[in-house]
């Protein structure tokens, strides 16, 4: 987005010229100034070579999707820094060392084709797979061009299906027609810059000539289609998402869009025969109450015939909460929180009732599970088979080969240890927020580490749009901070999904400020019980994240000494004129409105940013991305310009590629994430 030129009441709106000249002579000038000082620093490159050496580590775990007989994955290392797209079988996979099938080399393509791509995925057309719409993204964009490539030939198919770059939706009807969802010209975006039309593109014909099948409003966020192919149980669903948390799902019946009947904010899903349906709000049917956070299963033919005979499938409780589910043949693995500890639940229907066990699997920790079942092959030999995931923050990431009904598993692969866990220990806790309400928190103490109030210490949340924060294992951490006497704090503040819808509804517009209570009792705890000390604390969060420690650091300056402020959202004035703002207002409210700028307005960091004569502020390090075509990079350059001109001291990094995760590759992610620790050993000192 290109921003007016002048604007009294924002002197910096020229930063939001993403690819201007003069914005661009701005952050070249601010990323030199910051490389200067902090790769200047003593043992930096030793840092970034520890951390460059876990992230292209060839025992990392290639993930797989499967596809017909392969499991397909991205692998990214040394040698090929934007990843070969690869397959292998699943006996193969299952060696220490599998023969791996290169498929696409997106080095060599780049290359050979003079681009910066970055993989952004692939759709192909079962049951053979042979055909697959791969997208790619210059410079790790969310948008992408789309183009048609044969899996067997290994080459692009010569007068295929292709579309130029956007944020493209599309879907395989048949092998010679696409739902399709770009951008087609004028008024065929939403506000939010999505597809707002989807029409039926056939082989051969021109995209002008595509018959629109659906279309949805300007202000809703996007529109799209899914193609289910499970024999006997074949249909086509379009959905208009009106925000993140509403959306109504319609069948294709011929030519004709037919809605499904649900609530506004419940998530219906077809399996098989049956209906899912997922509930963010309560929902009383017949003078029964369903409440938010259920799963609720249903016959899909009586469903749609108007009957409601739901039975619940998982009902929360104060402390659990579904996380996710995925579907083999004919059972559902429920992936559960318990008090931010992952539980893996079996759901079978068997002697006509729905049978439920608990699976036995590696806890405490995060758990996830996919089932390996692919429903478009009718005698599928894995249609129970699924993968488990295990990790948490001291031990290293293990995939086994599991099958419904009991709890035997292959191991399948692991991590090694990137970093030395003796004697480490982590602990969860609990802060007292403004209101009362108990917060979570875990602790990672390093190696021998007492509560003496003197420990560097980095406090990590996010809390929005209903995303949990859970334990992981991150191996270039443990080796630059945490094995170097850094206490690593992750903090599950409402805005999140830790403990179901309630959690995240807490905290949504006029409840903003709920999570930045939250992470401050978490800080004035930290404090409190003598993990550490405000001069040694600092505070990093992303995206949400980012607007997260904005406001914190402005409203609690004297809790910290440290921010790390990544790919954030700042100004909440102009968020939802930005990118893909339009589409968050469902999280934040309208600032257009006058009711809803009042409680925005008293949070929003770059309307709040107080003189340095008057309030000191902690050192501050914004990093972000000029290909971040989601949140727009504006929001960091106005904030770091503004601090600037008020007197604070304020580093800013920002990576001429990367999309919206800050970095296209290895490399680029291995700098930021040095520059990220060099500052913070800076700021914290060492132990």
């Amino acid at each position: 987005m290109t921003a007016p030129e002048t604007d009294p009441s924002d002197p910096f709106l020229w930063l939001e010229d993403v690819q201007g000249e003069r914005a661009l002579a701005w952050v070249r000038q601010r990323n030199a100034e910051s490389e200067a000082l902090l790769q200047a620093q003593a043992g930096y490159e030793a840092l970034r070579a520890s951390i460059r050496e876990v992230l292209d580590s060839r025992e990392q775990i290639p993930q797989v999707s499967r596809r017909g007989e392969g499991l397909y994955n991205l692998w990214r290392d040394a040698a090929n820094p934007r990843g070969l797209w690869r397959r292998t079988t699943l006996a193969e996979y299952r060696k220490p060392e599998p023969a791996w099938e290169t498929v696409i080399d997106v080095d060599a393509l780049g290359q050979a084709e003079g681009e910066n791509w970055v993989w952004a995925g692939a759709a192909c057309l079962g049951p053979d797979y042979r055909h697959c719409l791969v997208s790619l993204s210059r410079g790790g964009a969310d948008a992408h061009v789309v183009r048609e490539f044969d899996t067997v030939a290994k080459r692009f198919v010569d007068g295929g299906f292709t579309l130029p770059e956007s944020k493209t939706q599309v879907e395989w009807l048949d092998a010679d027609t696409l739902f399709v969802g770009t951008d087609f010209g004028p008024g065929s975006l939403t506000d939010s810059g999505y597809p707002r039309l989807v029409k039926r593109w056939r082989r051969g014909q021109p995209l002008g000539e595509a018959v629109t099948m659906f279309e949805v409003q300007t202000r809703d966020m996007v529109a799209y289609a899914s193609v289910d192919r499970t024999p006997g149980f074949e249909r086509t669903t379009l959905t208009r998402l009106e925000d993140f948390y509403r959306n109504e799902l319609f069948l294709l019946l011929g030519d004709q869009a037919v809605r499904v009947d649900k609530p506004g904010d419940a998530q219906l899903s077809f399996w098989r025969e049956r209906v899912l349906i997922e509930l963010r709000s309560d929902w009383r049917l017949s003078g029964q109450t369903f409440v938010r956070g259920s799963l609720l299963v249903a016959d899909a033919a009586a469903y749609l015939a108007g009957e409601r005979r739901l039975t619940p499938l998982f009902t929360p409780t104060p402390t659990r909460s579904l996380s996710g589910y995925t579907a083999t043949r004919s059972t559902l693995l429920l992936t559960v929180l318990d008090n931010v500890t992952s539980r893996i639940e079996e759901l079978g229907w068997r002697d006509g009732g729905w049978q439920r066990r608990d699976v036995q699997a590696p806890t405490p920790g995060a758990l996830s599970v996919s089932a390996l079942h692919d429903s478009e092959l009718g005698d599928d030999p894995l249609a129970e088979a699924y993968l488990l995931s295990a990790a948490d923050f001291l031990s290293p990431d293990s995939l086994q080969l599991g099958t419904t009904g009991g709890d035997a598993r292959e191991p399948l692969k692991s991590l090694p240890s990137f970093f030395d866990a003796t004697g480490m220990r982590v602990e969860q806790r609990f802060a007292t927020s403004r209101d009362g309400t108990r917060v979570p928190y875990f602790v990672v103490w390093p190696k021998g580490a007492q509560a003496d109030g003197d420990h560097p210490t980095l406090l990590n949340g996010y809390g929005g749009f209903e995303l949990p924060r859970l334990p992981f294992y991150a191996g270039a951490m443990g080796r630059v901070w945490c094995s170097r006497g850094g206490v690593f704090v992750l903090a599950n503040i409402r805005g999140g999904g830790e403990f179901g819808p309630g959690w995240h509804q807490a905290a949504v517009k006029a409840g903003k400020q709920k999570s930045y209570d939250d992470f401050a009792a978490v800080a004035e705890d930290l404090v409190a019980t003598r993990v550490t000390r405000p001069a040694r604390l600092a505070m990093r969060g992303g995206s949400n994240g980012g607007l997260l420690v904005g406001a914190v650091m402005l409203q609690r300056p004297e809790l910290f000494n440290a921010v790390v402020c990544q790919v954030p959202l700042l100004d909440m004035r102009r968020y939802h004129r930005l990118l893909a703002g339009a589409s968050w207002m469902a999280e934040y409210g309208d600032p257009d409105d006058p009711a809803d700028w009042a409680y925005i307005s008293k949070y929003s960091p770059y309307q709040n940013v107080p003189d340095a004569a008057r309030v000191k502020l902690p050192r501050v390090l914004f990093t972000t991305s000029t290909r971040d075509d989601r949140v727009h990079p504006g929001h960091a350059r106005k904030m770091a310009a503004l601090m600037r001109e008020q007197g604070h001291d304020v580093m800013y990094w920002e990576n001429l590629e990367g999309g919206h995760g800050g970095a296209a590759d290895n490399t680029q992610r291995a700098q930021m994430m040095a520059l990220e620790y060099a500052f913070l050993w800076l700021q914290l000192g060492p132990r």
